[in-house]
């Protein structure tokens, strides 16, 4: 990860959440890699639920904590957890948002988003975002291993995930985004 002051200059949180349609989360979120979390607070501030920030990386697990905590923020458990490996935890059907913001381009994205499906609950969305692929960016994973738009559809879609549409991110040019559902 990059320092926090240049992490935290690609993004507008709240500008990203609302475009990506997640103005009100009625319930859980569930943040596959958490980061320092920038997206956490974001999404705390505006859940009528819980929000499970989850990392495996034990320093971002820390400093999300602590931006929870100085954030005053009560509806978050922050927790070190491969959920590559061994799931997020939670039980089946029970977010109303699950965040995927740029992870996908894991060895095994699209186990991943059967673990997001799985605990997506009807009505629930599915956010994506990622470093875009098709133009140099200031940071990112390596450009080949960059997922594009149309590959993490396909993945979504072999999940058992509806695609719902790809909004246009204010103030994040490097990023693309995608809203999925969970497929009946």
């Amino acid at each position: 990860m990059p320092s926090l002051e240049l992490w935290e200059g690609f993004f507008a949180p709240d500008a990203v959440l609302d475009a990506l349609g997640c103005r009100v989360v009625p319930g859980d979120v569930i943040e596959f890699g958490c980061g320092y979390g920038t997206f956490t607070t974001a999404a705390a501030r505006r859940s009528a639920g819980t929000v499970y920030a989850l990392d495996i990386d034990p320093v971002m697990v820390r400093a999300t904590g602590e931006r929870v905590a100085r954030a005053g923020l009560h509806n978050v458990v922050v927790a070190e957890r491969d959920f590559v490996v061994a799931g997020c935890g939670r039980p089946e059907a029970s977010a109303a948002l699950v965040m995927l913001f740029n992870i996908l381009h894991i060895e095994d994205p699209q186990s991943l988003l059967r673990e997001a499906r799985r605990v997506l609950r009807a009505g629930g969305i599915a956010a994506v975002i990622h470093w875009r692929a098709d133009i140099e960016t200031p940071r990112g994973p390596s450009m080949a291993i960059r997922p594009r738009p149309q590959q993490c559809r396909a993945w979504a879609e072999a999940a058992g995930l509806s695609w719902l549409g790809a909004p246009q991110l204010p103030h994040a040019p490097w990023h693309w985004a995608m809203r999925l559902a969970r497929a009946p």
